[in-house]
């Protein structure tokens, strides 16, 4: 295994572990929320609704990242069995497809949080870049990781893979 991928191994499995600890997280504003609603004992957090909605655009956006990783995220089963050459060519195409969407988030992702850069959240006072910057952060970890199985793919098309595969 070559450091590169030793590292995108390492960082998949970092955003992994992130991802079980915004659903964990996730869990207790939204829990306070529900017993606020139905009961007397908890008063009414009114935080706890844009920290739950915080922490879900984060538990998506890593989830994204980890389904580009895994090779999940944008893919569909739709053609017959093909020669490893065939699949590679299929994923060397639907990479470059990932990659331009990357590149849009990347983009007008940093564009999204340079103006939030001074802003705060009305009621937790959180600073908006902290939310924002989880466009740009995705854009990269998708060219990273897509980047990573479409260099993958143009090995298996210059060695001329002989194996038969699935797209």
């Amino acid at each position: 295994m070559s450091f590169f991928a030793r590292i995108t191994a390492a960082y998949s499995r970092l955003l992994s572990w992130l991802l079980v600890a915004s659903v964990a997280v996730l869990i207790i504003p939204v829990s306070l929320q529900i017993f606020s609603r139905y009961t007397a004992l908890i008063p009414s957090y009114i935080w706890t609704e844009e920290m739950a909605r915080f922490l879900f655009i984060w538990m998506v956006m890593i989830g994204a990242m980890v389904g580009i990783r895994e090779g999940t995220h944008f893919e569909v089963d739709i053609w017959p069995r093909l020669g490893a050459r065939g699949a590679a060519l299929l994923k060397i195409v639907s990479s470059l497809f990932v990659l331009g969407f990357a590149f849009v988030f990347v983009w007008w992702g940093f564009e999204f949080t340079r103006f939030a850069w001074k802003r705060f959240s009305e009621l937790a006072e959180l600073p908006l870049w902290l939310i924002h910057v989880a466009w740009p952060l995705t854009g990269l970890t998708w060219i990273l990781f897509q980047g990573e199985h479409l260099w993958r793919a143009i090995g298996v098309l210059h060695s001329g893979g002989d194996e038969r595969t699935t797209a």
